[in-house]
C-alpha cells in the first residue's frame, strides 16, 4: 500500500509549534513530559517487575513439582504489575529496562505479558478480551516448567533431540491450562499456538493463518520482539534497529501483517524526537512516522529534511544520544 504524507502520525498543537521551531531554528525537539517524572515512574515499575519475575520463578518451580498452576496468585499478585507497566507511554525506555535484566525465562514471561497487553490496547480489544490476552501472554511459556532444567538453561546449541523436547513446551503448557475452570479456553490456546506462523512454518502443528487464534498471533509478536531484544546465556541482544528491521521483513509471511504494522508503528512512534544515525553517516532527529511504513520516518538533519519513504536507499542504522537506551 502506498502511503501519503497524511499517513504520518498526527501532532498536537504543542508538537506542531515545536516542530516548526525546530525546522526554523535548528532547536532539538523536546518532550513536554518531565524526564525526571518519567524516570521515577520507570524506576518504580521496574522494582515491581523485578519482584514479579522472582515470583514467576517460584511459580515455575511449583508447577514443575506439582503440575498445578497457581492461577489466583498470578491474577492477584503478578497481573497488577503487568497492567501498571502497560500504562507507561514511554514504551521504548520501558522495554530497555525490561530487556536489561537477568533471569531470562521468568522475566520473559512478565515482559511478554506487558508487550502483549500494550498490543491488545493498540488493537482496541475490549476489557474482557484484554484481560484474557494479558493472562495468556504471561502464561504462554508455563509449559517450560516441564522441560528439564539442563535443556532449558543449556549455554550452547541444543541437539536435535533437545530441541524437539524444547518445542514440546507448547503442548505441555496447553495441557497444564486447558482444564482450569478460572481460565478462558483462549488462554490455553495461546500457550499451544504462540510458535505457529502465518505461512505454516511454525510448531507444534504447522497451522496456517486462518487456524491460529488472534491472541496467539499477538503473543507471537511480543514473544519474538522480547527474545531478540534480550541477552541470554547463548544469545546476545540484537541492536534495536536490527530487531525492528527483521520484524518488518517478517510482516508478510511469519506474522499477521495487521497486528505487526500496528506494533511497528507504535514502537517507532515512541522514538519521535530521538536522534538517529542514518546508513549514509548523517545524524538527525525523527520528526514523523508513517503508519504504513513505520521505518520510513521523516528525519531532520542539521540542514535539511529527509523523507525515508522517498529515499529508499537510506535507513535508520542506530538510535543515538540516549543513555537509557544505549543501542
Amino acid at each position: 500500500m502506498k502511503s501519503t504524507p497524511s499517513a504520518f502520525t498526527s501532532l498536537s498543537d504543542y508538537q506542531i509549534e515545536t516542530l516548526l521551531d525546530s525546522i526554523r531554528n535548528g532547536n532539538p525537539v523536546q518532550d513536554p513530559t518531565s524526564q525526571k517524572v518519567v524516570n521515577t515512574k520507570i524506576d518504580d515499575i521496574s522494582r515491581k517487575l523485578d519482584a514479579a519475575s522472582i515470583q514467576m520463578e517460584e511459580i515455575f518451580d511449583v508447577v514443575a513439582k506439582t503440575g498445578a498452576v497457581p492461577v489466583s496468585e498470578i491474577k492477584n499478585e503478578i497481573m497488577p504489575a503487568i497492567r501498571q507497566a502497560a500504562e507507561i507511554p514511554h514504551i521504548y525506555h520501558l522495554f530497555y529496562e525490561l530487556k536489561s535484566k537477568d533471569e531470562y525465562t521468568y522475566r520473559h514471561t512478565v515482559c511478554v505479558g506487558i508487550i502483549s497487553t500494550l498490543l491488545g490496547k493498540w488493537l482496541n480489544l475490549n476489557q474482557s478480551d484484554l484481560n484474557d490476552l494479558s493472562l495468556g501472554a504471561t502464561l504462554h511459556d508455563i509449559g517450560k516448567a516441564r522441560i528439564p532444567t539442563d535443556i532449558l538453561n543449556k549455554p550452547g546449541r541444543l541437539t536435535q533431540e533437545e530441541y524437539a523436547e524444547m518445542k514440546r513446551h507448547t503442548v505441555y503448557g496447553y495441557r497444564l491450562l486447558k482444564d482450569i475452570p478460572e481460565l478462558n479456553d483462549r488462554v490455553a490456546l495461546i500457550a499451544l499456538q504462540h510458535h505457529e506462523r502465518e505461512d505454516g512454518g511454525g510448531y507444534p502443528f504447522s497451522l496456517q493463518s486462518g487456524k491460529i487464534d488472534e491472541f496467539a498471533k499477538i503473543v507471537a509478536i511480543a514473544d519474538v520482539y522480547h527474545a531478540m531484544s534480550s541477552s541470554r546465556v547463548y544469545h546476545q541482544a540484537e541492536p534495536f534497529h536490527i530487531v525492528i528491521s527483521q520484524m518488518q521483513n517478517d510482516v508478510f509471511g511469519k506474522f499477521d501483517p495487521k497486528i505487526m504494522l500496528v506494533f511497528l508503528y507504535r514502537i517507532m512512534d515512541s522514538l519521535v524526537g530521538k536522534r538517529v544515525l542514518l546508513s549514509n553517516g548523517e545524524e538527525g532527529t525523527i520528526l514523523l512516522i508513517d503508519k504504513f511504513e513505520p521505518l520510513r520516518a521523516l528525519i531532520k538533519t542539521e540542514d535539511t529534511l529527509i523523507d525515508l519513504r522517498l529515499n529508499r536507499g537510506l535507513r535508520i542504522s542506530r538510535v543515538l544520544n540516549d543513555s537509557i537506551v544505549g543501542v
